[in-house]
């Protein structure tokens, strides 16, 4: 009967955050991009419209993004190692300093205001935009990845930022490797088990070492909403084969460009939120 009457009360946050899981899932399959780079500012607006102040729903939703990436990262891990796509002397190589990057950008997660954190993903977002507008396709401007001490600043680096703002790794890292004449499906392959070392212990600190704030929605332990990931995680899943399957249908380079400019509208939209 309490059960019940929790989800007679809450209907609405599970009918939205069920919408979230299916567009990210569509999206991810049609597109390629990450469920980050989608899910943050659903959940950003979205917790917002019950009432929860800005800079609390920044954090929630970047850490509840981050959860929900875990599983999902698993199931992608798995698809690209049948295909041979996961470069993993380049994870052995990286591995210690993404993990120490996201140690140190999820503990400052939870230790700094949203309004941060809103303002770097605005960044980030925009420059993802930007560069899906402007510089898919085009050739790579270094013929190979730089030496060891130059990679080890770039895997640190992909960790911090990432962890901070929510995403899988494979917004940063994948025009990255790209930009140093890096086999495209290599990277989007090793950019999932990225994700995997972003996200784990990226969302268990959110979830351990932060502090749940007094508006934050219903379902918030440490900074992790675990209503939004248990009704995220399986509609991602269940709806990214079908965006695929549409992909193979559509131009996915036209779309790509719609998703850049929803997305860069998206990113400036949150950044004028700051301003005004």
């Amino acid at each position: 009967m309490i059960i019940i009457e929790f989800l007679t009360n809450n209907l609405s946050t599970f009918l939205a955050l069920m919408a979230t899981g299916t567009c990210a899932g569509i999206l991810a399959g049609l597109l390629g991009v990450g469920g980050g780079i989608v899910i943050v500012p659903v959940l950003f607006f979205l917790f917002q419209s019950f009432d929860v102040s800005p800079e609390s729903a920044m954090l929630v939703a970047t850490a509840t993004s981050l959860a929900t990436i875990v599983p999902t990262s698993i199931s992608s891990i798995r698809s690209h190692h049948q295909k041979g796509n996961v470069d993993f002397k380049l994870l052995k190589r990286w591995a210690l300093f993404i993990l120490l990057g996201v140690l140190i950008g999820s503990w400052l997660v939870t230790r700094i205001d949203g309004t941060w954190l809103t303002a770097l993903f605005s960044i980030i977002a925009t420059l993802a935009a930007l560069n899906m507008l402007f510089r898919t396709g085009k050739a790579a401007l270094f013929q190979q990845l730089p030496g060891k001490p130059e990679q080890a600043t770039m895997g640190a680096s992909i960790g911090f930022f990432s962890a901070m703002v929510g995403i899988g790794g494979g917004t940063i890292s994948v025009p990255l490797l790209t930009l140093y004449n890096y086999p495209a499906h290599k990277a989007v392959g090793t950019a999932a088990a990225i994700g995997l070392i972003i996200s784990l212990p990226g969302a268990m600190t959110m979830l351990i070492m932060g502090s749940t704030p007094n508006d934050a929605p219903v379902g918030t332990f440490g900074l992790v909403n675990l209503i939004g990931f248990c009704c995220i995680v399986p509609l991602t899943v269940l709806f990214a084969p079908v965006g695929a399957a549409i992909g193979t249908k559509l131009d996915t380079q036209k779309l790509k460009k719609v998703f850049a400019i929803v997305l860069l509208i998206t990113g400036l939209r949150m950044l004028l939120q700051l301003l005004l």
